[in-house]
């Protein structure tokens, strides 16, 4: 397997570049490589984004469009989706499904706690009508 290929049901894995890059895409939208450069941390070399973009398209999740004289770059998902599936992949990893959920459920902090308990409510309400 090559690092650039996660294995069928594995969401993408980022690499540190990768994932300021997609930070930048999912903060401020679509976004042409002299943009990302500008709001990256370090001062990356042009053809160093370039690359990382193309790396992200065969990951896919972005996707191109030429506009005028330049190419812009947007993330083909949101952050939450991404999120959510790397979750889901790591609960799926797990031996014990359940003892994983509630393990992770009694680290959240009771603010999230309160959000899954509120998503639940409001759920189960809706299936009832």
């Amino acid at each position: 397997m090559s690092a650039h290929h996660a294995p069928p049901g594995e969401p993408p894995r980022l690499g540190a570049l990768e994932a300021q890059v997609m930070d930048v895409l999912w903060d401020h939208g679509p976004a042409t490589i002299r943009d990302i450069i500008d709001r990256l941390p370090s001062n990356p070399a042009y053809t160093t984004i370039a690359t990382v973009l193309a790396n992200l398209d065969r990951k896919g999740l972005v996707t191109s469009c030429k506009q005028n004289h330049s190419t812009r770059y947007a993330a083909r998902i949101v952050r939450e989706e991404h999120v959510a599936s790397v979750m889901n992949h790591a609960l799926g990893t797990s031996r014990d499904r359940a003892a994983s959920i509630l393990h992770f459920m009694q680290s959240m902090p009771d603010s999230d706690l309160h959000l899954l308990r509120e998503y639940l409510r409001q759920r189960d309400e809706g299936n009832r009508s």
